[in-house]
């Protein structure tokens, strides 16, 4: 089987998982590709997430590599497990992999944080309030292009479809609540669509008001959590694309970051109260 030409962001991440544990047992790539009676080309291509890698041989490497921790080996295997297509891979080749990837992430975290400051998370907008959005952004998009940016964010909520909905938490601020990327109807439709989703059993919805003081810089992401802490990710927010952290210490302010907000937002109660107030001022 040849090599991937693009592995997503979640293949990349589990051979780099298997890279650290190799490099922790002090085994160059030769040594380890000889155990699988291969060449060193096809230990480089699992950690770079060209080749795919079963759970057996996960369990075999990480043996190998004298891994103790039974839970990220566990939970690396589950990753390897992971076969089937997903929903995103229809627009491969249509959208830049940055929308494929934040997908795949989404779809399998265990739990999800998100810290917005100038709009509505994509996951939770109306149609026509991310179609206003993405025309505001990039204001030269051909009108296909918005269309199929929309429907892939719309498809995004299949997180809070299924039988075990994965469980959400934004912090919003109230920038983003009054923030007029398009018409005033437009704007309440979204703001009572946000308090509709902040009653769902999974979600939990934040407000950050103006008057509360902001410790540092803050700025919006997507908090991945996995099934262990060692294996969450955080997504910087951007408009044209993604960027992914998953170091330790990277990890570790954000989480502090998340506690920070926690801490000056309104609870989801006063919140609801406070999204609607607004929007009968829209």
């Amino acid at each position: 089987m040849p090599p991937r030409s693009y592995p997503t962001a979640r293949q990349k991440r589990l051979g780099a998982e298997l890279r650290k544990l190799r490099e922790r047992a002090g085994m160059n790539g030769a040594t380890a590709a000889a155990f699988l009676g291969g060449e060193r080309a096809q230990i480089s291509h699992i950690e770079s997430g060209r080749y795919g890698v079963s759970d057996e041989r996960v369990r075999r490497l990480a043996a190998h590599y004298g891994a103790t921790d039974r839970y990220l080996i566990d939970a690396l295997a589950r990753m390897a497990e992971e076969r089937s297509k997903g929903w995103w891979d229809d627009y491969r080749g249509i959208l830049s992999p940055g929308f494929l990837d934040v997908a795949e992430l989404e779809f399998w975290a265990s739990s999800l944080d998100i810290i917005q400051m100038l709009h509505i998370p994509g996951q939770i907008q109306t149609e026509a309030y991310a179609g206003g959005l993405i025309r505001s952004g990039v204001s030269d998009l051909a009108a296909s292009e918005v269309s199929t940016r929309v429907e892939h964010r719309m498809r995004r909520r299949i997180i809070f479809d299924r039988p075990n909905p994965t469980p959400f938490t934004a912090f919003i601020h109230e920038a983003a609540l009054r923030m007029r990327y398009c018409d005033a109807s437009t704007m309440r439709e979204q703001l009572a669509f946000l308090c509709e989703v902040s009653e769902w059993p999974s979600v939990k919805i934040h407000v950050i008001p103006f008057e509360r003081q902001i410790t540092g810089s803050v700025h919006s992401i997507l908090y991945a959590g996995a099934t262990i802490p060692a294996l969450d990710t955080v997504q910087i927010d951007s408009a044209f694309d993604s960027g992914f952290l998953d170091a330790e210490p990277q990890l570790a302010r954000y989480r502090e970051l998340l506690e920070s907000i926690k801490s000056i937002s309104l609870g989801t109660e006063a919140s609801r109260k406070f999204i609607h107030r607004i929007a009968q001022e829209m």
